[in-house]
């Protein structure tokens, strides 16, 4: 088995590195029909973390950011506990539940008021119909009657 060498190359935001045992099979790693290494984009490294993760996985494409020095990276600090809402936050709680309450119980009313409103509509719309219905069969009495005589 041939020795696997690591290279490497940027696109000034991320670098790409592979182990692999030849330039042509990198560039074939990285996709690229280009000699790169002609131009001096890609080179060979023979040490630091990228050099460690590649020999760990041969073949693959390591990406990293140009933008973090790894060995700078430090964990975030904890974010500190909420210890709960304040008294502001509370009061506009309080506030804002007390008008959902008082809208809801106008909004009951208003429905109940309407509701009776069309009840005593449909009362009058019933007695309208019956004192129509009443004059109407009299009128149609009184229409055959008249016809009668001839």
């Amino acid at each position: 088995m041939a020795r696997l060498k690591v290279f490497t190359w940027s696109d000034g935001f991320h670098a790409f590195t592979v182990a692999a045992s030849s330039r042509p099979k990198a560039l074939k790693a990285w996709g690229m029909t280009q000699d790169i290494f002609k131009s001096g984009l890609a080179r060979e490294i023979t040490d630091g973390p990228t050099f460690d993760a590649a020999q760990a996985q041969p073949g693959e494409v390591i990406q990293t950011g140009e933008a973090i020095d790894p060995g700078e990276i430090s964990k975030a600090p904890r974010r500190r506990r909420d210890s709960g809402p304040t008294p502001a936050k509370k009061a506009r709680v309080a506030d804002l539940e007390g008008r959902l309450e008082r809208l809801d119980g106008t909004q009951t009313t208003d429905i109940g008021n309407l509701e009776a409103q069309v009840a005593a509509l449909q009362k009058q719309r019933s007695v309208l119909e019956d004192d129509y219905q009443a004059e109407r069969r009299d009128l149609v009495a009184l229409l055959k009657a008249a016809r009668a005589w001839r």
